[in-house]
């Protein structure tokens, strides 16, 4: 398939990116900037090695008159749109309304657009913490405001791909985790294990869904070639460890003391707050088998990758 594809400098636009080229799909994907402009080293890599993957577009954002020219230039046979403000995401003022102007920018024309160009399926990114999505406890609330941007962006996607008679697949994202994710709670992990030191969990009641990136990218790969090019909607909820947060940070720790030869160890904290709901997943299982997705490589990567980010780290 010829795949126009935006988001691509984010953690798991990378990796999609990555598996959407090894299926042997033609991919152009839009960046802000060129990877030498990006001031995040990791946010560098990732746009680096997907341009040797990809035809680069730099300068470009979703609607904007460059996208509508680019758009109107190319015959597409799927428009992947990943990108979404994001900018301040965990905070409690970020500017949901805002961000739903920056996701749907010129929506309608961009639609009308890629029909010209002979482009029917369009595949939009959700989130497993959107309002009403996936599965779990006190009615499935939007978890935070960028949570309701999500949400209030696939839905004006719903609508406006139906007027215009567009296949609409939705694939919507838990926690992902693994190699070139910017320093988040596996990588604060790995960080204090390396260093010798011991990591805490200040959450472990929390039910959550982490699943390996590599894993999720080959379901995105999978569900972007299923995508049928008549008009309607499909939705895809791929689901990974489904269990507490201390689990699945004791999970990490066992699979991580053979491969770096460390004890590992973890304290886990009494949690006391319970501000987000205590249990959000998704609910479809990927065939690991199906996708040629192998766990114990997908650890011994994730290993490789921080040994080598965090080599020169001081011990404790």
């Amino acid at each position: 398939m010829k795949i126009l594809f935006t988001g691509g400098s984010s953690f798991t636009g990378f990796w999609f990116i990555r598996e959407l080229a090894a299926a042997g799909h033609e991919v152009t994907a839009i960046f802000r900037k060129r990877a030498e402009d990006y001031s995040d080293d990791i946010r560098c890599q990732r746009v680096t090695i997907a341009s040797r993957l990809c035809r680069p577009v730099h300068g470009c954002s979703f609607g904007d008159a460059s996208f509508l020219t680019l758009v109107g230039e190319g015959k597409w046979d799927l428009l992947c749109h990943h990108a979404a403000a994001v900018t301040n995401f965990r905070s409690p003022g970020f500017d949901a309304i805002g961000a739903v102007q920056n996701n749907t920018q010129n929506l309608p024309a961009v639609l009308d657009f890629l029909k010209s160009a002979g482009c029917s399926r369009i595949l939009l990114t959700g989130s497993v913490f959107e309002g009403g999505e996936g599965a779990g406890s006190q009615g499935l609330p939007a978890l935070s405001p960028y949570g309701l941007s999500k949400a209030l962006t696939a839905r004006v996607f719903r609508y406006y791909c139906a007027q215009a008679d567009l296949s609409l697949g939705k694939f919507v994202i838990p926690n992902p985790f693994g190699p070139y994710e910017e320093p988040r709670y596996t990588a604060y992990l790995m960080k204090t294990w390396l260093a010798g030191g011991t990591p805490s969990c200040s959450s472990p009641a929390y039910v959550r869904d982490n699943i390996h990136v590599s894993l999720l990218a080959k379901a995105y790969s999978r569900f972007a070639q299923s995508l049928e090019a008549i008009p309607g909607f499909s939705r895809i909820n791929p689901s990974g460890y489904i269990e507490s947060q201390g689990v699945f940070t004791l999970r990490v720790a066992q699979e991580m003391r053979p491969r770096l030869n460390l004890p590992c160890l973890v304290e886990l904290k009494q949690q006391s707050d319970f501000s987000e709901p205590r249990i959000r997943i998704n609910t479809d299982v990927p065939d690991a088998n199906a996708l040629g997705w192998n766990e114990s490589a997908a650890w011994d990567d994730f290993t490789t990758f921080y040994q080598q980010l965090y080599a020169k780290l001081p011990k404790a």
